[in-house]
């Protein structure tokens, strides 16, 4: 496709790159960074590797999911908030289309015995892999004592008072501790050059549609409501929000089972993409592919937005040594919440003999010998299936 005139790709080019890219991350977000960073970067060279690091760094600062917002940075920089836009659309398509296929076909014969068996084998493997995720965060934000009690200590509040509010607080009391105890957060990249555009369309466009969707509009309404307010106070990326959403979406507003929940995390480690997908299955569930629809723009486009506008802001906060110190705080804090979610994972696995051995086969797997999570899930799944 031809490239504009300033030398940036089209749209469109943009729109097919990145729909491949969906296509192919399997196994959660770092699956979907490293499939951009070797499609931008070492294929097609539209940016250097320190631009996306500047993406990542700046989404694990925000709201929402990490992968998604890294992808509207991308965008953001290559073409404003259209390409923004256009990327963080068609990244999500093919993880959509998926969940909303799986969430129909769990509807219909998702409790069959043999599916059943299936996610009994699915779950405690989603668990180990979610706590290898927070292994790998531990690693890389946990330097110290200090770390460790700060990662400690989110990880027990957020498992003895889970909900959206703690979150927050846990993630506001962290900077501040942060602040407080760290000094020189260590070296902060370079800051990139301005874009023009405006974060707005990212949010409008999706919305203005849901009207076209047909189903109860209050429904769809309410549906991108509650998740665009999750989406705001869910800090760490997805793995962090699961204790969060389950609170929400099953205690709060009692839209899917426990049970229900459980299986919708299990589809997420089937499709490509981030974790938040999730939110299609439930909104599938109470307004059909509209609610399916509603519910992934909520919980999408809020922090996609957010990305963009702070975007223009990224030269500013580089250059503060406050934030950088006060980011070793929420770093920590990250990692502890993502293993409050592996322990909230693991306590949906099915209690039975073959679940504590499906758990360990899995993260061996993950962190000794490196498999994907692609082919992890299908295996225990497999195994489930036969040998319950």
């Amino acid at each position: 496709m031809r490239d504009d005139d300033a030398g940036n790709p089209s749209l469109a080019s943009l729109g097919l790159l990145f729909l491949r890219i969906g296509c192919t991350s399997f196994g959660g977000y770092m699956a979907l960074v490293s499939a951009l960073q070797d499609a931008v970067v070492r294929k097609q060279r539209l940016l250097a590797d320190q631009d996306v690091l500047d993406g990542v760094t700046l989404a694990s600062i925000l709201p929402g999911p990490v992968a998604i917002n890294t992808v509207a940075y991308v965008g953001f920089r290559l073409r404003g908030a259209a390409g923004a836009f256009v990327c963080v659309c068609c990244a999500l398509l093919p993880a959509f289309v998926f969940m909303v296929a799986l969430a129909s076909m769990y509807f219909r014969w998702g409790q069959l015995e043999q599916a059943d068996r299936i996610f009994m084998g699915i779950m405690p493997a989603v668990a180990a892999i979610v706590l290898a995720a927070a292994w790998r965060m531990c690693r890389a934000a946990v330097r110290g004592w200090r770390e460790a009690v700060v990662a400690a200590g989110a990880a027990v509040l957020l498992l003895t008072f889970p909900g959206a509010l703690v979150t927050l607080a846990i993630v506001v009391a962290a900077a501040l501790i942060g602040r407080l105890w760290f000094h020189g957060g260590g070296a902060m990249p370079a800051a990139p050059p301005a874009t023009r555009g405006h974060g707005g369309v990212l949010l409008a466009t999706p919305v203005v549609l849901l009207p076209l969707l047909g189903g109860a509009a209050t429904v769809l309404v309410k549906l991108c409501g509650v998740f665009a307010g999750l989406s705001l106070l869910m800090f760490g990326g997805g793995y962090v929000s699961i204790p969060v959403l389950q609170h929400a979406v099953v205690d709060t507003y009692g839209w899917v089972t426990a049970r229900e929940f459980a299986d919708a995390m299990a589809l997420t480690q089937l499709t490509p993409g981030p974790v938040l997908i999730g939110a299609a299955f439930i909104g599938l569930k109470v307004g059909g592919v509209a609610g399916a629809f509603a519910a992934t723009v909520g919980i999408f486009a809020p922090t996609a937005v957010l990305m963009v506008g702070c975007a223009h802001r990224l030269r500013h906060w580089y250059a503060v040594p406050a934030l950088q110190s006060a980011l070793c705080g929420v770093r920590a804090a990250g990692a502890g919440m993502v293993i409050a979610a592996a322990v909230t994972v693991g306590r949906m696995a099915a209690p039975v003999w073959l679940s504590p051995l499906l758990f360990a086969l899995a993260l061996l797997l993950t962190l000794r010998w490196r498999v994907e999570a692609l082919w992890v899930v299908p295996l225990c799944g497999a195994l489930g299936y036969f040998l319950l």
